[in-house]
């Protein structure tokens, strides 16, 4: 019996390249294919380790609410995550949690879907 792969996780956005745009570059990844459906949706992905793709796809309206999921980052061996936090910062990314009893430190994309950042190992 073979496993299932993950080949993209899919995340709506307004504005597909923009959001694309910012996770590229939090990433130090690249934009790898634009493509739009059969129904004409844009859609925009960045390659991630192996073949797996973060997948940004048209919506026509903002998640209101919670994300349900969320990708956890670590920060870079060797490199201090509060240097990390204030670049992604500087992307764009918005601060919103920084809970002392906690290791990591909750962000939020341009459109607001968030992340955790932990510290490097």
């Amino acid at each position: 019996m073979s496993r299932l792969s993950v080949v993209a996780v899919a995340v709506d956005a307004r504005d597909p390249e923009a959001l694309a745009s910012f996770w590229a570059a939090a990433l130090d990844a690249e934009i790898v294919e634009r493509w739009r459906d059969a129904h004409g949706t844009p859609y925009v992905e960045v390659a991630l380790v192996g073949e797996t793709v973060l997948l940004f796809q048209a919506v026509p309206a903002p998640t209101e609410g919670k994300n349900r999921v969320h990708l956890d980052l670590r920060a870079p061996a060797g490199s201090d995550q509060r240097t990390e936090c204030d670049r992604l910062v500087a992307l764009g990314a918005s601060l919103l949690d920084e809970a002392p009893d906690h290791p990591w430190i909750v962000l939020a994309d341009p459109e607001g879907n968030e992340f955790c950042l932990l510290p490097a190992e």
